[in-house]
C-alpha cells in the first residue's frame, strides 16, 4: 500500500497540473479567438498571445482580488477591464461585453453615439471596442481571477497600447 501511495501521488500531482494547464490554455485560446473574431470583422491582423503581457495582466488581476474594482493599472499597456458575478463570466463573455459597443461606434465621426457614450467613453471616444480592434496592437495578455467577494475580474492588456484620442483604430 505504501508503494502504491508513494508512486501514485506524483502521478496525481502531475495530472492536476496538466488539467490546470489545459484549463488555462483553453481560456487563453478563448481570449485570443474572441478578440481575433472581432478584429477580422474590421480587417485588422490577428493578435498573438504574449507571455510577458499575460504575466502583467495576471499580476494586476491578483492585485484587484481583494476589492474587484474596475480601476485601470496605468501600466505600459492598453487595457480593458470587466467583472461579472457568475462563474460563467468567462473570457468569451468579457470580450463580447467589450465588442458589444460596436453598434454605438460611428466610424465616420470616430465617436460613440447615444446614451451609451456616457458610460464608456472619454470625450465621446469609444475606449473599449477600439482597444480590442486597434490596428497597431499586436500582442495580447489577459487574466481572469475570482475576487474575494465571489465576483470574477477580467483584464486584457494590449501591446502596442494604441487607443489614441482622435486617431482611427483601423
Amino acid at each position: 500500500m505504501n508503494a502504491f501511495t508513494a508512486t501514485s501521488l506524483p502521478i496525481v500531482a502531475i495530472s492536476i497540473l496538466l488539467i490546470a494547464s489545459s484549463v488555462q490554455s483553453t481560456e487563453q485560446q478563448d481570449f485570443i479567438n474572441t478578440h481575433n473574431a472581432a478584429r477580422s470583422l474590421v480587417g485588422v491582423p490577428n493578435l498573438v498571445w504574449d507571455a510577458a503581457v499575460a504575466s502583467y495582466a495576471l499580476n494586476y488581476a491578483n492585485a484587484r482580488k481583494s476589492d474587484c474594482n474596475l480601476v485601470h493599472s496605468t501600466g505600459p499597456y492598453g487595457e480593458n477591464l470587466a467583472k461579472g458575478s457568475s462563474s460563467t463570466f468567462s473570457a468569451i463573455s468579457a470580450v463580447n461585453l467589450w465588442v458589444a459597443e460596436k453598434p454605438y461606434y460611428n466610424y465616420t465621426s470616430n465617436s460613440c453615439t447615444g446614451i451609451y457614450n456616457i458610460y464608456i467613453t472619454n470625450n465621446s471616444y469609444p475606449i473599449i471596442l477600439t482597444r480590442v480592434v486597434w490596428r497597431e496592437s499586436v500582442k495580447l495578455g489577459c487574466a481572469r481571477v475570482q475576487c474575494t467577494n465571489g465576483w470574477w475580474f477580467v483584464t486584457c492588456n494590449y501591446d502596442t497600447p494604441g487607443n489614441y484620442i482622435g486617431e482611427y483604430p483601423y
